[in-house]
């Protein structure tokens, strides 16, 4: 492996890198710095993204700089602000023991005074944004003709954003000899094979992995759920998974923001990123993003372009793309910079066709994962907490003063109940939340509805020589429904495989059969059991007809006056809702 000196660099520019830790080229870098310090060419640049190509194009072009010419030398075009800034930063890190080079980012939603200001001061190199470019040009405040390199970077993501119109107008103001196009992208498109033959002269092709192909790094996952169930399966796979530190992509501002909003309510931390942000609010996010004040952005795929962040753990695709390149460009989000990523894809039955086209896209398999069940989440959270346990620094000088009180506190307490006490301290609340939690896969969602089906016979009848009526105290007003019931007494009682009659669902509670060799075991799982403050009550089905009272007395909510005695309704539909959080079901039912 070469080192930046041995690539040709100088030792200005060497010294800024080693003093923001580049030790080693990356492999685009080996392979792209050399041809463009040797010649003048045209060249195509295949390589994910995150991959080091600022880096690629940067190091050579500041070499090529003439600092005493005044005139713009190099054009750098973005398709986003973000990744614009990101550039000009990048250069001006790369190039600081260089005295004199002058370096501008021009974008939409900054001042474009300050922009013409500096122009006219003089700028080496410009990094732009198609837009914002060409309303400078039209108002003579920017001058292109003598620059010598143009770069167009994610320049398949500028096409997709449809600044191919843009790009045209550019051209025209560039000089058409004595210029030589780089192109670099993740993707191969025949748009951009256009590009290259129009515009580019003999293009040197550099391809880094396969074209087209995910990173080497990142591992694709999916998970096959029902439509109804793909946010309570995002919230699992947050649970499950501790330490993310991911994006979130979704198809539509509207569904971006709902997504947001739902997780911020369940306590997870995070935001959304949209177009119907002001330039400041997307500023404000991204800065909490980057600096892991946000540990969850949810966002569409046009607002998360030029999101440059290195250590993204997880991508999540909500839904998956209808460009198939534009999963390229997700998951090549996570797994930057050496690291490990994973790209998850939460899928409908429907879906399952595009995992195999983006199979065949990316050069690889998807892992088809089952959605961890409560106790696998619980587990997972567990020991993630007992290992910053572990990992905590301990002040001893700070703490010493209260030990001795606190271990004659404690001192009636041996080691093992202390451990239980603390893990029941920290995570009782988790354990409730998965205690109900349902089986979410959509497989075997499928084969529970087909057993319910079968189970409850054609006449709807229940059947006396295999099947014991049961009643049990919660229905539709908790958010019950079928296969959460079902999943509800499997996991009280333990059977694995256990045999339903008929379920009718009502108002406030629930009639069902199980078979005979299961009642015993079914009615003592309930003994002691509750959903919230209130008991559940299971035993057999005395056959009324009348059910008007469903609870015991001490817990029954009786009605006064439009309001439950002690529970408003605000309360009370609080309570159905963390039930239906639990058991990921609604049984209300859609007006036509």
């Amino acid at each position: 492996m070469k080192t930046f000196e041995e690539l040709g660099i100088s030792e200005n520019i060497c010294i800024a890198l080693s003093e923001l830790g580049y030790e080693f080229p990356m492999p685009v870098q080996e392979a792209v710095i050399p041809i463009l310090l040797s010649k003048k060419t045209d060249a195509v640049v295949l390589a994910q993204t995150g991959t080091g190509k600022t880096a690629a194009f940067g190091l050579p072009i500041l070499h090529q700089i003439d600092l005493a010419n005044r005139n713009s030398q190099v054009l750098i075009l973005s398709p986003t602000r973000e990744l614009c800034v990101q550039i000009a930063d990048d250069l001006r890190d790369y190039s600081k023991h260089v005295a004199g080079m002058k370096i501008l980012p021009v974008y939409g939603g900054a001042s474009i005074e300050n922009q013409i200001k500096a122009l006219n001061g003089g700028v080496h190199i410009i990094v732009a944004t198609p837009g914002r470019l060409i309303d400078l040009l039209k108002r003579k405040a920017a001058f292109i003709n003598h620059v010598s390199t143009l770069i167009l970077d994610e320049a398949d993501e500028m096409l997709t954003m449809g600044f191919a119109e843009s790009l045209e107008t550019i051209m025209e103001f560039l000089p058409k000899e004595e210029r030589n196009t780089l192109l670099f992208s993740a993707t191969m498109p025949g748009e951009i094979a256009k590009i290259a033959r129009k515009y580019m002269n003999s293009p040197e092709e550099v391809t880094i992995g396969t074209k087209n192909a995910g990173a080497d790094n990142v591992s694709h996952v999916c998970y096959t759920v029902m439509q109804k169930d793909k946010y309570l399966t995002l919230k699992r796979l947050c649970d499950y998974y501790p330490d993310i530190y991911g994006i979130v992509f979704c198809r539509t501002r509207k569904e971006t923001q709902e997504i947001a909003d739902k997780l911020i309510a369940d306590g997870y931390n995070a935001e959304s990123l949209h177009g119907d942000l002001s330039q400041s609010q997307r500023d404000f996010v991204m800065q909490k993003f980057r600096n892991k004040h946000v540990q969850i952005l949810t966002a569409t795929d046009v607002a998360a372009r030029g999101i440059d962040v290195d250590s993204l753990t997880h991508i999540i695709n909500y839904n998956i793309p209808d460009e198939i390149d534009l999963y390229t460009h997700r998951s090549g989000r996570t797994g930057r910079a050496g690291r490990k990523g994973i790209s998850i894809a939460i899928i409908n039955p429907r879906e399952k066709s595009k995992i195999g086209l983006i199979e065949k896209k990316i050069g690889k398999k998807f892992e088809k994962a089952l959605v961890p069940d409560g106790r696998e989440v619980c587990k997972k959270q567990l020991f993630a907490l007992i290992d910053k346990v572990e990992r905590v620094e301990i002040d001893h000088k700070e703490i010493e003063p209260f030990l001795e009180d606190i271990y004659r506190k404690l001192e009636w307490l041996d080691k093992e109940e202390l451990i239980q006490r603390f893990v029941s301290l920290q995570f009782n609340q988790f354990l409730n939340y998965y205690k109900f939690a349902p089986n979410l896969n959509a497989d075997d969602v499928k084969k529970t509805s087909e057993l319910v089906r079968k189970s409850s016979g054609k006449q709807g009848k229940y059947d006396d020589d295999n099947f014991t009526s049961l009643f049990i105290n919660i229905g539709n007003r908790d958010g019950l429904y079928t296969s959460s019931l079902m999943d509800l007494i499997s996991k009280e009682t333990g059977i694995r495989r256990l045999k339903f009659g008929k379920i009718d669902i009502y108002k406030n509670h629930t009639v069902f059969g199980v078979s005979k060799d299961a009642v015993d075991k079914t009615l003592s799982a309930f003994t002691d059991t509750y959903m919230d403050d209130r008991q559940i009550i299971c035993r057999l089905d005395e056959g009324n007809t009348d059910r008007k009272i469903d609870f015991d007395s001490s817990s029954a909510p009786t009605r006064r006056s439009g309001r439950y005695a002690g529970n408003s309704r605000a309360e009370f539909s609080k309570k159905r809702k963390d039930f239906k959080d639990r058991t990921g079901k609604d049984s209300r039912k859609k007006k036509k």
